[in-house]
């Protein structure tokens, strides 16, 4: 599951006992060698279906900089990536010197009428649903009109896939170690199925469609009109 150089068992258990933010500034150094890390095909598939090129973009919760490779390849101009984890984003720095790069939360993003195509990848699941509408109301105002803003989103696999029972455990599993333990470390798989997702989208103004990139991997699209 980790190469050599990913995190050690008692890495990863101290940065599951710690707040989301501290957890990740813990992993940031080795982020990179873990399963964690959206996939080069996942990347590759979003940057391909995505009709471009694009003027500036923005990466949301862009951590060591994987949708900041999207970005490069689509963007004429400049490209800026925010994060709330200051280890994350000194590693995405060494990846990406001529980035902008913002510690923020995504809750509460600092822009306004900036962008022209936004991205995120694998961030969802760090936002409980109820938080999900001041995520996307956030990305809506960081976007000029006209302004995509894509998400390739899993859906989930069939009750007699491994895939299926393994994510149910790690969700539970979080879910007891949020209920007895401080601060919480918010990580779900199964929270931001595609049609809520789309469902809270759309409730933020956006024109929202989707494109399907692989088996059970959609592409979200969504528009600023």
């Amino acid at each position: 599951m980790f190469s050599p150089q990913g995190p050690s068992l008692r890495e990863l258990c101290v940065q599951a006992l710690s707040s989301v933010e501290r957890g990740y500034d813990l992993l940031a150094p080795k982020f990179d060698h873990t399963p964690f890390r959206t996939p080069v095909n996942v990347l590759d598939a979003t940057a391909g279906a995505l009709d471009g090129p694009f003027e500036s973009g923005l990466d949301v919760c862009c951590g060591t900089g994987a949708g900041l490779m999207v970005l490069q390849r689509l963007c004429r101009g400049p490209i800026t990536g925010v994060d709330f984890s200051a280890g994350m984003l000194a590693e995405a720095s060494r990846a990406f010197p001529d980035a902008t790069l913002v510690r923020a939360d995504a809750r509460a993003l600092p822009f306004s009428s900036s962008f022209d195509l936004a991205v995120s990848f694998g961030a969802l699941g760090h936002f409980l649903p109820s938080e999900r509408p001041a995520v996307f109301d956030g990305v809506y105002r960081a976007l000029r009109p006209g302004g995509v803003f894509a998400m390739p989103l899993g859906e989930p696999a069939g009750l007699t896939s491994v895939s299926y029972w393994t994510l149910l455990g790690f969700d539970v599993v979080m879910r007891v170690r949020n209920a007895v333990w401080r601060p919480p470390f918010v990580m779900y798989y199964r929270t931001s199925p595609v049609r809520a997702v789309r469902d809270d989208l759309t409730a933020a103004g956006f024109a929202v469609d989707a494109v399907r990139l692989a088996d059970r991997l959609t592409l979200v699209l969504a528009r600023k009109p």
